[in-house]
């Protein structure tokens, strides 16, 4: 069994944030969920992260700057930023994707969630496969007598 990728979900909105979580749990990832973005910094920077989940408007630290702080720790970790507040979102993020909450389908983000993480991983294998594919194999020894 392969383990389960680890989403960071952060919304100031127990409810949504209850609700994406139970959510994303039913579809094979773990979550750690956070309603507080500085606690969800804070155990960002500990590791173990392949996809962060946030909502913009939040009291302290938004979403913007929550992403802005994971991506200048980790820049290939990809980020999805979520609002309810459309024309909020009219300057520049570090967000992989930017979605309007009550906007799309649960499926829509699961999806887009899947792409992220597909993404995140295949440069790797892509890598480790040309290496192979370039690297020689090792040249067998024969016993001379």
């Amino acid at each position: 069994m392969k383990p389960k990728r680890t989403i960071l979900c952060v919304d100031d909105n127990e409810q949504s944030l209850t609700l994406r979580k139970v959510m994303l749990e039913s579809h094979g990832y773990r979550v750690l969920a956070y309603s507080d973005a500085q606690q969800a910094m804070e155990r960002f920077a500990q590791g173990g992260v392949d996809l962060v989940l946030t909502d913009l408007i939040m009291p302290g630290i938004d979403g913007s700057k929550l992403i802005e702080n994971v991506k200048f720790i980790s820049p290939e970790t990809p980020a999805i930023l979520l609002s309810g507040k459309v024309k909020v979102y009219e300057h520049e993020t570090g967000a992989d994707v930017f979605l309007a909450k009550g906007m799309y389908a649960p499926a829509d983000l699961l999806e887009r969630i899947r792409l992220l993480l597909v993404r995140k991983r295949g440069p790797k294998r892509a890598i480790a496969r040309s290496i192979a594919q370039v690297t020689p194999p090792p040249a067998h020894r024969t016993a001379s007598a």
